[in-house]
């Protein structure tokens, strides 16, 4: 196999050092995983983070494609998640080193509850919660996770972690895109510390009809999803588009070699209506 390329990606920096490439490729159940492009996204887009989880059933395929890339485990930023149906303390430890087992590595470099509320019996979402991140704690301390996270997480769950437990997580990841931009959350996370990274950037191809977002597009003669995901970045948001057609991460890769400027920044800025494309964690305690 030829040298795999190396994209010229930024990383953003975690609170215990490690540096987290700022763009990565997503994976989702539902037809959202394809063996060929994940191979295309490591060996000729330079991909280097990838996000999965255990609830996308592609565990296995992944690490399949990790090992046929060729490159060292060491140069990959993989990113895994647990299912809210194995929270608590024994259930979190167990399913994460299943999922380690399962895709063939010793490690995940991040590994994330996936969901503010628990769909195990055992006690109120805040205890389960506690009890969960317990767990993610010693399998941090014990270098099973290189750090840890959680997913869908507002300021009041934050809060309530920081007030049950040791470790502030080192990642929030939410969904982020021009029509959902949770600022409040945004800031209370870089006040604490917590790296913010946000999925569906592109909400679920939304963007592609924007009047606004074609009208920038068009001036930097980029994609509406270039020119979303260089907006992610230039918020300083990690960002992890999905894809399973190797012409489209070959595109959203291309986000780095121009600059949007002020006036394109706050228009896509001013196109925040609050919709979400996929689960809305507001009403959970």
């Amino acid at each position: 196999m030829p040298l795999a390329s190396v994209l010229n990606c930024p990383t953003a920096p975690l609170s215990n050092g490690l540096q987290i490439p700022v763009l990565g490729l997503g994976t989702s159940h539902n037809g959202g995983y394809s063996h060929d492009a994940v191979l295309y996204a490591l060996t000729e887009c330079g991909i280097r983070h990838i996000d999965t989880a255990k609830r996308y059933g592609c565990e296995a395929e992944l690490g399949k494609a990790v090992r046929e890339s060729g490159l060292p485990r060491s140069d990959l930023w993989l990113t895994n998640k647990l299912w809210p149906g194995d929270y608590g303390y024994t259930a979190a430890k167990k399913a994460c080193l299943d999922s380690c087992l399962e895709m063939g590595v010793e490690y995940f470099d991040l590994y994330l509850m996936h969901w503010p509320e628990s769909k195990t019996p055992g006690g109120s979402n805040r205890e389960m919660r506690a009890e969960t991140w317990r767990a993610l704690e010693e399998l941090y301390k014990e270098g099973v996770c290189r750090a840890i996270g959680v997913s869908n997480f507002l300021v009041h769950h934050l809060e309530q972690l920081k007030e049950d437990c040791t470790v502030v997580p080192h990642v929030n990841q939410v969904e982020y895109h021009p029509f959902q931009q949770p600022n409040h959350l945004i800031q209370y996370c870089r006040q604490e510390g917590i790296v913010f990274e946000g999925y569906s950037p592109l909400a679920k191809g939304q963007v592609f009809n924007n009047h606004t977002i074609l009208q920038i597009a068009e001036k930097h003669r980029r994609t509406p999803a270039q020119i979303c995901i260089r907006w992610s970045i230039q918020n300083g948001v990690v960002t992890i588009p999905k894809s399973t057609k190797k012409k489209r991460i070959q595109e959203n890769c291309e986000v780095f070699g121009f600059q949007l400027e002020d006036e394109d920044m706050a228009a896509l800025g001013s196109l925040h209506d609050g919709r979400h494309v996929t689960w809305d964690p507001t009403n959970v305690e």
